[in-house]
């Protein structure tokens, strides 16, 4: 089973030069953790719970690590020139991305910009937890009060994760950045984070320590915060700023990056629903439409809710910001008030019904938008791996990844048409 490439990853950090408040913990950097008595050793410690090589890991084969050297490819200098930047690794706009760029007053006697995306850009500033995280008698519990990032929990983890993945208020792949050449920005929280070299066992001590997380529960958490990071993001000044057109990174690209031939065109009487014409710009949906199959599933009697408020801020995309900020604030409540207990009230055979019903999804020739259509197949990939039976549907999984290959070669009708070939696998 494949996955599309890592893409660029930001942090939820400060910007250098801010004032801080007094107790503000300082990132003491990576190096601190990579002593051999510590994280550094070169080998998996067979006599510990917790493996003690994770710098090797993160080094060697973490994506993450690579981060800042990325903005010194010939990639990275061509879009910076594009953008005006002197250079792409000493701008705010890309570091903010790239590295963990916090204020210069936060930065540890041993933190380096040139780490990139290091440990505590997910574990969170570990000063005031460093030197005491390990030390007999004090608690995950303890750590997290100290500022540990609590990532066994799947909604925190994953507004961790989006943080980067997605944006903030204070930074977003924008259409500008987008033009200038940087990837698209995609992400499905579960399938990257098992494709991810782990650094850890979710062991029996792992969950006494620290509680359970599985692949549902991470599958579900993610979605439920893409979509809500996606409609706070609608909210900021992304989506106010003044200008003839709105902020068209919030949009569907292939709404208008897409060939020209009959066969190739993005739009189908099921959009006409949501009050779009033939041709019109659209507003991403893509982990909407996975909420709206969860929903069907989980809160049965409130689905058609969810369809209707989804619908109206899709409408909404097409006639102001004011009409899209509101609409976006409503559906964000909503999946506040309403998400609150799928990630626990929910069984294999509801995990299996959802499933089938994202292959229905892409069978019935709605998911004429690549992200959407991708979504959805690395959804299927994650709930097949959860339910045990990823080995068993490898070889129809294998086949949607054909049909859905890239997102200049995707054709909607081929999609759908081999999605109706493989439905009775699933």
């Amino acid at each position: 089973m494949r996955i599309t490439r890592l893409l660029a990853v930001t942090l939820l950090l400060a910007a250098p030069g801010l004032a801080l408040p007094q107790d503000t913990p300082r990132y003491m950097g990576v190096s601190s953790c990579a002593s051999g008595q510590c994280h550094g050793r070169i080998d998996r410690d067979p006599t510990t719970n917790v493996w003690l090589n994770e710098y090797r890991i993160w080094r060697g084969d973490d994506y993450h690590s690579r981060a800042y050297r990325t903005l010194l490819t010939p990639e990275s200098r061509l879009i910076a020139a594009k953008l005006g930047l002197a250079s792409a690794n000493e701008s705010p706009l890309c570091l903010n991305c790239h590295a963990a760029n916090i204020p210069v007053a936060q930065r540890g006697p041993e933190f380096q910009l040139t780490d990139g995306v290091g440990c505590e850009s997910c574990h969170g500033a570990s000063e005031k937890w460093l030197s005491t995280h390990d030390d007999k008698g004090v608690t995950h519990q303890d750590s997290v009060r100290h500022g540990l990032y609590r990532l066994s929990d799947p909604l925190t983890r994953a507004q961790r994760c989006y943080n980067c993945h997605m944006g903030t208020a204070d930074r977003f792949a924008t259409h500008r950045i987008l033009g200038a050449g940087h990837p698209r920005l995609s992400f499905e929280l579960e399938n990257f984070t098992a494709n991810q070299p782990a650094h850890y066992s979710l062991d029996e001590d792992y969950r006494r320590r620290k509680g359970g997380i599985d692949t549902a529960s991470l599958w579900l958490g993610g979605q439920i915060e893409g979509s809500r990071r996606f409609l706070q993001m609608l909210q900021t000044r992304y989506m106010q700023s003044p200008g003839l057109t709105p902020e068209l990174g919030f949009y569907d690209c292939q709404g208008c990056h897409h060939g020209l031939d009959p066969l190739d065109r993005r739009w189908s009487l099921q959009r006409r629903s949501q009050g779009l014409e033939p041709g019109a710009l659209r507003l991403q949906d893509h982990h909407l439409r996975m909420l709206e199959v969860i929903s069907d599933v989980l809160s049965p009697g409130e689905s058609a809710q969810l369809r209707g408020l989804i619908n109206r801020l899709v409408a909404a995309g097409q006639s102001s910001r004011e009409a899209t900020a509101q609409s976006a604030k409503g559906l964000d409540s909503w999946i506040q008030a309403h998400s609150q207990g799928w990630i626990r009230a929910r069984s294999p055979a509801q995990m299996r019904d959802i499933r089938k019903r994202l292959v229905a999804q892409a069978a019935s020739g709605g998911l004429v938008d690549y992200g959407t259509a991708e979504q959805g197949l690395l959804s299927i990939v994650t709930l097949s791996t959860y339910l045990g039976e990823q080995d068993r549907l490898a070889p129809a999984i294998d086949v949607l990844f054909d049909a859905l290959g890239n997102d200049e070669t995707f054709r909607p009708s081929r999609y759908a048409a081999t999605a109706r070939q493989v439905f009775g696998r699933f």
